[in-house]
């Protein structure tokens, strides 16, 4: 579709196989929550709604090139759809009710406003039930990725297998397995009661916040990050704000998101190898998504009831993003908010990084013996992190035999090709 939108309701873009598949993507990459959200709430099958989906995309792959593409694509897809389910339960003699009330409704959008814009107000409450349902608690954490890049998010099979560096089959797989176990279990498309709320919201900002984090810092491969995937969760976040307005834990969830993203222009090199906070040019951030960042904050601290995680996650990269350099950041307040995140969602992780920040605040031997502590714990074995702070920290104290070698563990442990190779370099003191 062109850049300007045509002045007549019914244009439609010039054909092309090249321009149609681009036009086919790009309607399928925002809208596809709306158009299988509204799908599922009428046939009352998720599994079947995506395969509709599906369906009517290939019809227009193969139609638009010859008509053009319609300016209401997303609507012309969901009728296509529609009128596809009609067809299949004729072909099944199952003449119930479903199929006049599809019928019924094409016949009313066609009759009202045959090419009124997409209307996405209409179908905001289908597209949260369908966040809910791709997030389920009967699925697996991988199921739930896979369901939420695939049908929320738009993505392909072939982007998710390439982001998550898995073959396209087992992303395949696993989003086959979850519409199967969706189907099993019975699973109602409708948002979950008010007193389940924080729990089943609570494993969706989890999924949003590992598809986050897999681009912040990618567990395995040749590139340290993966932008494209911190990009989509994000979007996702603010999909879900504006469903939820009254989720404060949303809107922290966003400004974290921003404020860490906002880090990102300067978190590689020209050659794509890391460059860590303290030799980053902060010119480079982006100023815009700190902007963000810290209107989504504000608009969480606004909503009542403190900080939760998210929040103090975000205060945290706040502090960073307003700091001019590493050392005029203000670690006191970096440590506080540490020690309060340990007290509400405690994890050895979080004790690792507070380490980190009182190296910062108050000098290395004390950072050291909260790290030699976890070390002893055995609750980060395996972690790469945590010999490479010990590392960091050895190293400021002049002890750098026993630094190096620190760094040769963690290089040992790393699973990221990029993070290895900047490990290795210090193991061997380069």
């Amino acid at each position: 579709m062109s850049d300007a939108p045509p002045d007549s309701a019914t244009a439609r873009s010039a054909p092309g196989s090249g321009a149609t598949e681009r036009a086919v993507a790009a309607v399928w990459r925002i809208e596809s929550a709306r158009i299988v959200g509204t799908l599922t709430r009428l046939v009352g099958d998720f599994g079947l709604a995506e395969d509709l989906a599906q369906e009517a995309l290939l019809d227009a792959l193969r139609q638009w090139p010859l008509e053009g593409v319609p300016r209401n694509a997303a609507a012309w897809l969901t009728a296509v759809a529609k009128r596809k389910a009609i067809d299949s339960w004729r072909r099944q003699e199952r003449l119930d009710d479903r199929i006049a009330v599809i019928a019924h409704d094409l016949e009313r959008e066609q009759a009202e406003a045959p090419d009124a814009p997409w209307d996405p107000d209409a179908v905001d409450d289908d597209v949260l039930r369908l966040i809910f349902i791709s997030c389920h608690p009967v699925l697996s954490r991988e199921a739930q990725v896979a369901l939420t890049l695939r049908v929320v998010a738009g993505l392909s099979s072939d982007q998710i297998a390439r982001a998550f560096l898995v073959p396209t089959a087992t992303v395949q797989q696993r989003i086959v397995r979850a519409k199967k176990t969706l189907a099993a279990a019975h699973v109602p498309f409708e948002t979950p009661p008010r007193d389940e709320h924080p729990a089943r919201l609570g494993a969706i900002l989890g999924v949003l916040y590992l598809i986050f984090n897999e681009g912040h810092s990618a567990s395995s491969g040749s590139d340290w990050m993966r932008p494209e995937l911190s990009d989509e969760a994000i979007r996702l976040a603010r999909v879900l704000a504006a469903l939820m307005p009254r989720e404060r834990d949303v809107h922290s969830l966003v400004a974290l998101m921003e404020l860490t993203a906002a880090r990102f222009p300067a978190r590689v090199d020209a050659h794509g190898d890391p460059v860590l906070l303290a030799d980053q040019d902060r010119a480079r951030w982006d100023r815009g998504r700190i902007a963000r960042g810290r209107a989504a904050l504000a608009t969480a601290d606004a909503l009542g009831a403190g900080r939760g995680p998210y929040g103090l996650q975000a205060a945290i990269a706040e502090c960073h993003a307003i700091a001019p350099s590493v050392e005029e950041t203000d670690w006191d307040r970096i440590v506080l908010l540490y020690e309060a995140l340990g007290r509400i969602a405690p994890s050895p992780v979080v004790e690792l990084n507070r380490a980190a920040a009182v190296a910062m605040a108050t000098g290395p031997a004390s950072a050291l013996r909260i790290v030699d502590q976890l070390a002893a714990s055995g609750a980060l074995a395996g972690y790469h992190l945590l010999p490479a702070t010990r590392a960091e920290l050895l190293l400021r104290l002049g002890r750098e035999q026993e630094a190096r070698g620190e760094f040769a563990a963690a290089a040992a442990l790393a699973g990221n090709d990029r993070e290895r190779g900047l490990l290795e370099a210090k193991a061997a003191g380069r």
